[in-house]
């Protein structure tokens, strides 16, 4: 189970390059995917997303990405196209004669000249960059999913302290279910007698046959059934190495479905306040597991 907060880095630096890769992460009920990267990196955008999208299955992804002059390289920071420079020379002095204008071409006009000078970051080509980049996104990736699995065994275990509190008041509604319907009956005849009515007697076919409408009415083992299965699947969900989040989710739904069914049906004040107990715990539980991958 990992979180889907989270930090890496990576640095890896070649052929006169360092690329810096930091990766941050927050919580998103779907995958979303955000690559900054300098100019001269944006064809490397695509084979940077599938690298992440391999390695996260849920929650926003910031990847910034950077690129400077190595250490000990810093001499090779900054080229002179002297090619280049020389046309734009040429041209220059070729369009003041045609034009028949005086003065002679100057270097600052040259030196200003789109593409004379260049960085090193200009004169990267994706071939060549890409697997300094790789390099250190698997150091961010391996780094920010450390994290994500540390804080992920966390969350595992508070969520399951959660279940371990459902699991305790399902049982002690499991236990008060049965006398549900003798309660009722107890009730029945004190309202009777309130009203100043004869007292039913035990075998009284209209009682019983209210008591047994009550019970059939009130009847809550299949919602037992369904929310101890739902505690299973968590403890699958504890032992899975795959993304559970959105699983646990739809657990948290279901649980929901299944306690305020036996509040409405059971109609007893010993269980109704145990179900009070249960979607408090609940609520705290469906918290909890939005922060999960």
């Amino acid at each position: 189970m990992k979180s889907m907060t989270g930090y890496g880095r990576g640095e890896s630096a070649r052929d006169g390059f360092k690329i810096t890769v930091e990766l941050s992460a927050v919580n998103r009920r779907q995958t979303e995917i955000s690559v900054n990267l300098p100019r001269e990196l944006e064809m490397l955008e695509s084979p940077v997303r599938d690298a992440i999208n391999r390695h996260i299955a849920r929650g926003r992804v910031t990847a910034r990405i950077s690129i400077h002059a190595a250490e000990g390289k810093l001499s090779a920071r900054m080229h002179i196209n002297l090619p280049l420079a020389r046309a734009y020379a040429t041209e220059l002095a070729r369009l003041a004669k045609q034009l028949k204008l005086s003065g002679a071409v100057t270097l600052d006009q040259i030196v200003r000249a789109p593409g004379v000078f260049q960085t090193d970051e200009e004169l990267v080509e994706a071939e060549t960059i890409w697997p300094i980049v790789e390099k250190a996104l698997q150091q961010a990736l391996a780094a920010l999913v450390k994290m994500r699995e540390r804080e992920g065994a966390h969350l595992a275990q508070d969520l399951a302290a959660r279940v371990g509190i459902l699991r305790k008041c399902a049982g002690q509604i499991q236990k008060h279910a049965p006398q549900t319907a003798e309660r009722y009956r107890q009730q029945l005849i004190e309202r009777i007698k309130s009203a100043g009515l004869e007292s039913p007697a035990p075998d009284d076919e209209r009682l019983l046959k209210e008591v047994v409408l009550f019970a059939d009415r009130s009847d809550i083992s299949e919602e037992l059934t369904r929310l101890q299965s739902h505690f299973q699947q968590f403890e699958d969900c504890r032992k899975s190495k795959e993304p559970v989040g959105r699983t646990l989710d739809f657990l948290a739904q279901e649980m929901n479905r299944e306690i305020n069914t036996i509040g409405s049906k059971a109609n007893d004040a010993l269980i109704s306040r145990d179900v009070v107990t249960l979607k408090a715990e609940l609520e705290k539980f469906r918290e909890q597991a939005q922060n999960v991958e």
